[in-house]
């Protein structure tokens, strides 16, 4: 798996050291909540396939805020050559250790430490669920800036308008903010930032599973020139 080497050009987010502080205090938690999730999703396991067919021969491949590795184990089940990036020191640790196949290492998706065109496809499950707009248009220009030519990019994230304030996660008491999106926002952000051949797949939540807000997976491709 090719290493990281220069740091690009993507801003720090302000709220990145709240992003960080919340997912290392809750790490075991959400490991115990979330690891499962996929069997739980049949469109998830769908998705997963599909981008494991589309990228199986190709390396190297990134997980991005890949949290405690479980979408990682699942592609790597897959056939994938995989790697996994996570702002929270904690989430890589116990990535790690769980997984001990799969590399993981700490990294801001807004400030990537990847050369450019290096990386061959980047899946990032709802890796955007604490990014404004502009967050977000950072974060996709990092993303098409390291992908390689004819690279593939899967992202997830909630559809909806505005914000959700919670003042508690997985039991402590941790002040954060999840965004949702509409599909016509992000797709005009893949196409302000390059991506060509986008395409939204969209589904109901699962009831009792997970939280109700409809769910938008999108396959989007770095131009080959």
């Amino acid at each position: 798996m090719e290493e990281p080497r220069n740091k690009g050009t993507g801003h720090i987010i302000d709220n990145s050291s709240a992003v960080e502080n919340l997912y290392d205090a809750v790490s075991k938690e959400y490991a115990e909540v979330f690891s499962g999730e996929h069997g739980k999703k049949p469109m998830d396991r769908e998705i997963l396939l599909r981008f494991s067919q589309a990228v199986k021969n190709r390396k190297p491949v990134w997980d991005f805020g890949c949290g405690p590795g479980h979408t990682a184990k699942c592609l790597k089940k897959l056939g994938v050559e995989i790697a996994g990036l996570d702002l929270s020191a904690r989430f890589v640790e116990h990535a790690q250790t769980t997984y001990p196949d799969i590399p993981f290492r700490k990294g801001n998706m807004l400030a990537l430490e990847f050369d450019d065109n290096s990386i061959a496809a980047i899946i990032a499950f709802y890796a955007i669920v604490h990014f404004t707009e502009d967050q977000v248009r950072t974060a996709l220009n990092e993303i098409y800036r390291v992908l390689k030519p004819g690279g593939l990019l899967l992202l997830s994230y909630h559809i909806g308008e505005g914000t959700l304030f919670v003042d508690e996660f997985l039991g402590k008491k941790i002040a954060i903010e999840f965004m949702f999106f509409k599909p016509d926002q992000i797709t005009n952000l893949l196409t302000m930032c390059g991506f060509s051949e986008t395409e939204t797949i969209e589904r109901d939540p699962y009831p009792e599973i997970e939280y109700q807000s409809r769910r938008a997976y999108v396959f989007a491709g770095k131009p080959s020139q």
